[in-house]
């Protein structure tokens, strides 16, 4: 197996660690910090959809990092929106917080594709190509080399 270069390993580790801070914030902005109403609120469900790409952070799948790059977007609206409407400093503060959080949640995915792309590279592409020739039936390169007379 191929050494994971430095930028996936670091890129990987931003996006697991911010999506975590990102979740316990969630729940600690709606239920003890300051929930819309005493004793918490419902909208503490909004955490749900952000513990589905978890698992596929950890197992290090390039889909999970590519659609939770446009999912960080709703919570990056909802934290702008209650940054500057919310009547409460705490809530504008932890709104700010969220906000921060998306930014750099969707910069770490967006690195960690670019990194991981560009680490693959062309041996990659002509291994991924040979192995679905193969399992095509077909081979590898359909053109056979020029012969010259």
């Amino acid at each position: 197996m191929a050494p994971v270069p430095a930028g996936v390993a670091r890129s990987r580790q931003l996006a697991v660690t911010s999506l975590v801070a990102l979740i316990a914030l969630c729940l600690a902005w709606e239920l003890w910090l300051a929930p819309l109403r005493p004793g918490g609120s419902w909208l503490v469900l909004k955490v749900l959809p952000l513990t589905l790409p978890l698992a596929g952070l950890l197992k290090n799948r390039m889909y999970t990092y590519r659609w939770l790059s446009l999912l960080v977007w709703l919570y990056a609206a909802e934290g702008a929106v209650r940054m500057t409407s919310d009547p409460s400093s705490l809530s504008a503060l932890l709104a700010g917080i969220e906000l921060l959080l998306c930014v750099v949640l969707f910069v770490a995915c967006t690195w960690h594709i670019r990194t991981r792309l560009r680490a693959a590279g062309k041996e990659a592409i002509a291994a991924d190509a040979a192995r679905r020739a193969a399992e095509a039936g077909y081979a590898a390169d359909p053109v056979p080399p020029s012969r010259k007379p």
